[in-house]
């Protein structure tokens, strides 16, 4: 009966074994509970086998093979429980749980030459199975300590996790308890030597364990869906979070917003944020108290690098409804604000002078003619391009050209206003809007420029190049003037200008001549 009894506990453990291999692909840590429930089994089924022996010698050869389980399935079962409620165990720890075990392996098999496990192993008498007799020797009770602290320290962790689990996994999370508490109560029984005949307790217990866990599995899918601990999601956000109370003190941070923020360690928490966040970003705290709010900054990192970080702020309520503080969100959006500003470039700027392109230039002196007109105020054009730039180009070709492109927007940006919209309106030629400016102040500005580009000229590798350019102005004067018709008049004069010669101001009324 009790041969059998054993032996059922023993196929349970092996359905297991079967059950985890075959959905191996979606049990996490699959592996280590495979091997878990192999050295469990080895060791039902060779107490099986002890008992039925009929010799001493008999039953030290199935006591090594028990001592396989022995030794090992306590660690192995408490490594399972670290992945289950997801704490991180370095390589090197999981190396050195594992060297006691391997120390009584070695330990059991060699005892008849050093009796440090076993001082003495006698069969007993008048018993009605086969057992023996045992005086423990030095390793045994390092083995029974490290052992008995295994099991232990996997009930401690399960039950620490009680509150943090939602009543969906509560069943799986007795269960493992029960897998732990029920072996670790057998062996204390036994290891006092309170158990019926002197017999090892565990592996009939073990079928109840083991009934437990195949229950588990069918109605609560048991290790094919495991809960995910709140501190392992927050700690592995990609976005950065800060907690704070209800006063804005500092609370809690994961490990994105220290990279983020590199500064915030664990000193600034019970301070006030909006006192740390001067010193962490050198700038003054957003303004994201709003419930829902959110603000985009810009943060200058020690090496120099810039980054863009959107800030987003929540409200966390009790279970009450209470206000019991705030969440902080800091998304990394550099990479994205990168690009927007690249694009802002391409679609507002000329590649090779970095000015306005010919589009955005109207579509802001759209605004600007409609503001001067509200406002009864002038607004003056002046459009000019490069006298013989083709003349350039198939001397010194286009590389050379593209040269003089930026040399005259250079020499043009040291002398107009920033007010002043200035762009790339053709491929050698250029237009000046000008706020609140006359004709006769345009052709001012114009003829500036003028003498400044014929002063000036372009050293290159083929030598100084002079540059000089034509220019024509026009200017508002009536509520009905479009901006089309005042660059139509600005052209018109730009060629009444090269009509003249080139290298002169001509205006939509009057001549201002170099």
């Amino acid at each position: 009966m009790y041969i059998s009894l054993v032996a059922v506990s023993g196929v349970l453990c092996s359905f297991l074994g079967f059950y985890a291999y075959f959905r191996r692909k979606e049990i996490p840590g699959a592996r280590t509970f495979m091997i878990y429930i192999a050295v469990q089994a080895i060791y039902i089924f060779a107490y099986a086998f002890q008992l039925s022996s009929d010799t001493l010698e008999e039953i030290k050869r199935w006591t090594v093979a028990e001592y396989i389980g022995i030794a090992f399935a306590p660690v192995l079962g408490l490594k399972l429980i670290l992945r289950y409620i997801g704490k991180q165990v370095s390589r090197l720890v999981l190396t050195a749980m594992f060297v006691i075990p391997s120390i009584t392996m070695v330990m059991v098999i060699t005892n008849d030459w050093h009796h440090l496990f076993y001082k003495s192993l006698e069969l007993r008498e008048n018993t009605l199975l086969l057992s023996t007799e045992v005086v423990i020797g030095e390793w045994y009770i390092v083995h029974g300590t490290f052992t008995f602290s295994c099991l232990l320290a996997g009930v401690i962790l399960l039950s620490m996790q009680w509150n943090k689990t939602k009543k969906a996994y509560r069943k799986q999370l007795v269960t493992l308890i029960c897998g732990q508490f029920i072996p670790m109560i057998s062996a204390f029984i036994y290891l006092m030597g309170l158990s019926p005949g002197g017999m090892d307790p565990v592996p009939y217990v073990m079928c109840i364990t083991s009934a437990m866990y195949i229950w588990a599995i069918l109605t609560t899918r048991l290790l094919t869906i495991v809960p995910i601990a709140k501190e392992h999601i927050f700690e592995s956000m990609r976005e950065g979070v800060i907690v704070l109370d209800s006063a804005d003190r500092l609370i809690d941070f994961n490990r994105a917003v220290s990279r983020m923020l590199p500064g915030l360690h664990t000193g600034w928490i019970g301070r006030k944020l909006e006192e740390c966040w001067p010193h962490l970003t050198g700038a003054p705290f957003p303004d994201v108290r709003r419930p829902d709010s959110m603000q985009e900054i810009r943060i200058e990192h020690t090496a120099g690098a810039a980054a863009c970080y959107q800030i987003r702020s929540s409200l966390v309520r009790g279970r009450n409804g209470e206000l019991a503080g705030s969440l902080l969100m800091l998304i990394d959006v550099t990479e994205q604000t990168q690009l927007q500003n690249q694009l802002k470039q391409l679609a507002y700027y000329d590649g090779l002078t970095k000015i306005y392109n010919r589009t955005q230039f109207i579509h802001r002196s759209k605004e600007m003619l409609q503001q001067a007109e509200q406002q009864g105020d002038p607004v003056s054009f002046i459009l000019f391009d490069i006298d013989y730039f083709k003349r350039i180009n198939d001397t010194y070709g286009h590389e050379t050209g593209d040269q003089v492109i930026v040399h005259v927007v250079a020499v043009c940006q040291r002398i107009i206003e920033p007010d002043m919209l200035f762009a790339r309106y053709g491929g050698e030629e250029f237009v000046l809007a000008l706020p609140s400016a006359t004709l006769r102040e345009a052709g001012e500005l114009a003829e500036r420029i003028r003498t400044s580009l014929e002063r000036t000229p372009l050293e290159t590798v083929h030598g100084e190049i002079r540059t000089t350019s034509s220019f024509g102005a026009a200017q508002s004067f009536r509520p009905d003037d479009t901006l089309e018709s005042l660059l139509r008049d600005a052209d018109a004069a730009l060629y009444e200008a090269k009509r003249g010669g080139r290298n002169r101001v001509s205006t939509a009324n009057v001549d201002v001549h170099s």
